[in-house]
């Protein structure tokens, strides 16, 4: 192949910033919202605020390592180079193992969702036929995966282009309400900081994803546009986040957002629009879909990534000299570990299974973190710059704290920190026998 066909099979800046929004708009946003409005009333618009901007440290950051120098990988390769074969072997089996376990509650949820029009089939049915659906996409490779995404993202933002047209109708006047109606919120900190505090960890959530956009990065036409597509992307999702929740804490009571509904429902609900719940049930399933198939490529390119660098058996990489190659026996075990984790999600008790999912977005926070420490080894930085740095690890930091103020999140931030020192003493263990598997 040419290098022209080459540079024309790579992305432009644009398109990595579509990618990004697919990968990160999901029931984190769209279902999960209604926890951070619980938790923090009113004033959960300050956290997504809060979120945005240090997802935007921590994307900036990761996107200069990759301007510098475009490694296949992306933060677990940086972990080690900066940090040595511990950190990118921890990093990597960290993020691979986390990201599973919450593909698992996605699965859960897409089946949920479709059982609002199907009730009578089985929950299993449904987790099944999704997650071998997303396998297949992914095992049509890359550009098959862009494309799909590329087409949820925008279905994604004009869902939410929609819900803001409808609510603005309704805050008009032009929807009548039989009941409460449009009001101002009058008590913006009901649970008081502690409560802002410990809503912050779901704003966060919100922003989930950005790590397999720094895994496509290198694809980039010109790497040093990633810093841009990163920019653009936050700047769409913090604002349309905002805007969104902003106009439904308008049109209901924030005591309203209490069941496990999606707050974009609950919000029309009194407005007698039939078609509201049919339409983001819809948009629901196509949100859950698209960020569990981003999770599931995310792992898979992981996995190959470690076996090609000796972190994990050389059997997971592809076969080298030929890149046409499917990496199959990674996709097996990413197979197999999915359907442990639909196994343990339909099968664990709901509170339980809750406990582990929110350990593993804790998890990837942590990832974060160590992009940002990792930052500081490989990049010069001016005093501003490293000002910026340490804002965003404070708060992230903040974030994984406010986790211990409240008993949704309390038990999660324990069982993290166990994972954490678990896979902490196997790296330990297993850095010796790594050695052994280099290609």
């Amino acid at each position: 192949m040419t290098q022209s066909a080459k540079d024309r099979k790579k992305l432009r800046w644009w398109q990595l910033s579509l990618l990004g929004v697919a990968c990160t708009i999901g029931t984190g946003f769209f279902l999960g919202s209604h926890l951070a409005i619980e938790i923090g009333g009113p004033a959960v618009l300050a956290a997504y605020v809060i979120a945005a901007i240090a997802a935007y440290l921590v994307f900036n950051h990761l996107a200069r390592m990759t301007a510098k120098d475009p490694m296949e990988g992306s933060f677990r390769s940086y972990a080690k180079a900066a940090y040595g074969r511990w950190a990118g072997f921890s990093s990597g089996w960290v993020y691979w193992s986390s990201e599973l376990l919450i593909t698992g509650s996605q699965l859960t949820a897409l089946s949920l969702f479709s059982r609002f029009w199907f009730p009578a089939i089985p929950m299993w049915c449904f987790a099944i036929g999704y997650g071998a659906l997303g396998l297949l996409i992914v095992i049509l490779g890359t550009k098959s995966f862009e494309r799909w995404e590329n087409g949820f993202a925008l279905m994604k933002i004009a869902a939410i282009a929609i819900f803001i047209v409808l609510a603005l109708l309704a805050l008009f006047g032009v929807f009548k309400s039989a009941a409460q109606g449009p009001a101002m919120p009058t008590n913006w900190l009901p649970s008081g900081w502690t409560g802002l505090w410990a809503a912050l960890i779901f704003a966060f959530y919100g922003y989930g994803g950005l790590e397999v956009m720094g895994l496509m990065a290198m694809r980039l036409k010109k790497p040093d546009e990633a810093p841009k597509a990163g920019r653009i992307m936050l700047l769409l999702l913090g604002t349309v986040y905002v805007v969104s929740i902003g106009l439904t804490l308008l049109l209901e009571p924030w005591t309203s957002y209490r069941a496990k509904e999606s707050p974009f429902i609950v919000a029309l609900a009194d407005y007698k629009l039939t078609f509201v719940p049919h339409l983001f049930n819809g948009i629901l399933i196509i949100a859950g879909f698209s960020t569990m198939t981003a999770s599931l490529f995310a792992v898979t390119t992981m996995l190959v990534t470690l076996a090609k660098d000796g972190d994990a058996p050389p059997l997971f990489a592809k076969n080298r000299g030929d890149e046409r190659r499917k990496p199959w026996a990674a996709l097996a075990l990413t197979a197999s570990g999915l359907a442990a984790s639909i196994v343990f999600a339909l099968l664990l008790p709901e509170r339980v299974y809750e406990y582990v999912t929110t350990a593993a977005g804790l998890m990837l926070l942590y990832n974060w973190l160590f992009i940002l420490a990792t930052a500081g080894r490989l990049l010069k930085m001016s005093f501003w710059g490293q000002a910026k740095r340490l804002s965003g690890m404070a708060l992230i930091a903040l974030a994984v704290a406010g986790t211990c103020f409240h008993a949704i999140s309390r038990p999660g931030f324990f069982i993290s920190l166990g994972f954490s020192a678990i896979i902490g003493s196997v790296t330990s263990l297993l850095e010796e026998a790594a050695a052994s598997w280099v290609i």
